[in-house]
């Protein structure tokens, strides 16, 4: 009776190295196998995709290649298994390999994005309400197929397992056998391996969940800026020159845009009209500016050091930025925060007002835990009166962080009254949607933010009695729509489109703004041309401000000529 009713138990219970494996059992080596074979094959589909896109590899040994960098891959997965083939440790193993491939090839499938060192930071920065914009039932049912699926059917089945000491001897075989087996191939295919990823390398970013998990290991190498982690001072000799008798103090609204592509405005040249507003306006905007990074977790603190991208991307530790030097230079600076991703550390030491605060002032411009850019001009003058009123005295800085065109979910940025491109794609899969309504939903945020840039032009014009107003407008980083079947942002720097590098820089000064400073809109137009980028953001906010301070450099001040002009 007691054999009998243990036998339900012996069923789903792994065997133990002296009991008889039930029938189906099968060796851990084989379960390791086959979902080295999955990963390989069906999981790698966008590495699959893109090879076969390379016209040098259009041919028979193409062919052949291919199936051997297959085997390359399939050999690294069952080696890097090998070393976790134990009773306790393989399952869970198989788990999150099995299931990280399945996201992996989602993403890079439905978006074109590969997943490396930034991308992951930009996933560990993120929050549930961006992350959540990126859930579908496409992303759901691609786990399920590719990832709970076969990690289900490995589950279930029970694995033969050997004594300790003999399961230690099969896993050292396995080992051995698959590193052979890369070798094997890859010294076969050395010449067409080492010329493709020479010539092509982001294909290395495709090799899924490998690529991931590289990605993950080497995130310690450079440090992350985020909020709450120590940092170096900056710029403590920053101080301000005193106003001249009867000089108004300057009101400067910075705008960090979000996601704004440079090309799309119709200041630029773009057959569309998206900034019908702003070209009444007397603004300049710089057409061929190119930002620090493809995502705002990249880009946001390198574009406010004082460092400039190569030299950020090399630091050693990270320092104070802008923010801190307006501070400590003497200025009322108040950060305000629309973007649930936050300002990745740029503003922890300074007063700052985020999207949960804002949504009191205006609910009516808020919906599903998310409020149009416009809220953040709501209550202004009652924030900045709570500003010391020493440091007002001084000059106010507001630094506004949008929503702007953050996608996918386009749709969501634009309120009914400007949804003027139309139809519009209306879901987060872009790739379910025509280019063309992509297209529209993204141009529909550019009109939207072109309303809202002329609204807070509007807003310092009618405060001109009591301050120098001035306005400045620089996305974070652009936006793929679509183009070679690429979606959203993130790629790696250098092989990145222009479409996620090229941003618009945009710049509105007073007539008091510039009779006080020096600083003419007609000279900073000489400049709408010339190739300029993130580096120059740090510096030439301390030169429009007036900033003196050793980290200042004049050569990437885009005001030195002017000012030089003007003197």
């Amino acid at each position: 009776m007691l054999a009998n009713c243990a036998s339900p138990t012996a069923t789903w219970a792994e065997p133990g190295p002296l009991t008889r494996p039930p029938r189906g059992a099968l060796r851990p080596a084989t379960a390791i196998i086959l979902a080295a074979l999955w990963i390989a094959t069906i999981a790698n589909l966008a590495l699959w995709r893109a090879l076969a896109g390379l016209p040098e590899l259009a041919n028979g040994r193409g062919l052949a290649f291919g199936i051997g960098f297959g085997v390359m891959i399939a050999a690294a997965h069952v080696a890097l298994l090998s070393l976790l083939a134990w009773r306790w440790t393989l399952k869970p193993a198989l788990a999150l390999f099995l299931l990280a491939a399945a996201g992996g090839a989602y993403f890079m499938l439905s978006y074109g994005v590969v997943i490396d060192r930034t991308m992951m930071v930009n996933v560990l920065l993120t929050d549930t309400r961006e992350a959540r914009e990126l859930l579908s039932w496409r992303l759901l049912g691609a786990l399920l197929l590719l990832g709970v699926l076969p990690l289900a059917l490995l589950w279930r089945t029970p694995l033969r397992w050997a004594t300790p000491l003999r399961q230690a001897g099969h896993n050292a075989i396995l080992l051995v056998a698959s590193c052979a087996l890369l070798a094997g191939a890859g010294g076969l295919f050395f010449q067409d391996l080492s010329a493709t990823m020479r010539n092509h390398t982001q294909l290395r970013y495709l090799i899924n969940p490998l690529n991931s998990f590289y990605a993950i290991a080497i995130m310690g190498r450079k440090p992350i800026q985020r909020s709450g982690v120590a940092v170096a001072p900056l710029g403590e000799d920053a101080h301000l020159p005193a106003l001249a008798a009867g000089a108004r103090p300057p009101l400067v609204i910075m705008v960090l845009g979000e996601t704004a592509r440079a090309d799309h405005l119709g200041l630029n040249g773009y057959a569309r009209d998206t900034t019908p507003r702003l070209a009444q306006e007397n603004v300049v905007s710089l057409r061929n500016v190119w930002s620090c990074g493809t995502n705002t977790a990249a880009s946001v603190p390198c574009m406010f050091s004082n460092l400039g991208r190569e030299a950020f991307e090399n630091r050693q530790t990270n320092t104070e930025g802008l923010v801190d030097v307006l501070q400590r230079a003497g200025l009322a600076v108040l950060w305000l925060d629309n973007q649930a991703g936050g300002c990745k550390g740029v503003c922890d030491r300074v007063p700052k007002v985020d999207y949960r605060q804002l949504q009191a002032t205006a609910p009516e411009l808020c919906a599903d835990d998310e409020c149009f850019d416009e809220i953040m001009l709501r209550g202004l003058d009652e924030r900045i009166a709570q500003l010391p009123a020493e440091r007002r005295a001084r000059g106010v800085v507001v630094f506004m962080h949008q929503m702007g065109s953050h996608g996918p979910a386009y749709y969501k940025r634009t309120p009914a009254g400007f949804k003027k491109f139309m139809p519009e794609c209306t879901t987060n899969a872009l790739q379910q949607c025509p280019r063309e309504q992509v297209v529209n939903a993204f141009d529909n945020t550019i009109l939207y933010n072109d309303h809202f840039l002329a609204s807070a032009i509007d807003w310092l014009k009618q405060r001109d009695k009591q301050w120098a107003p001035a306005m400045v407008y620089l996305s974070d980083h652009g936006e793929s729509l679509g183009e070679n079947n690429l979606y959203l942002h993130g790629l790696p720097y250098r092989f990145a489109p222009d479409a996620q590098k090229h941003v618009p820089w945009i710049f509105w000064l007073s007539p008091t703004f510039e009779r006080q400073s020096g600083i003419t809109l007609a000279c900073l137009a000489r400049q709408q041309g010339e190739k300029l980028s993130h580096d120059h953001y740090f510096h030439s906010t301390l030169g429009l401000l007036g900033v003196q301070t050793q980290v200042h450099d004049p050569a990437r001040d885009v005001f030195t000529s002017c000012r030089a002009g003007a003197a």
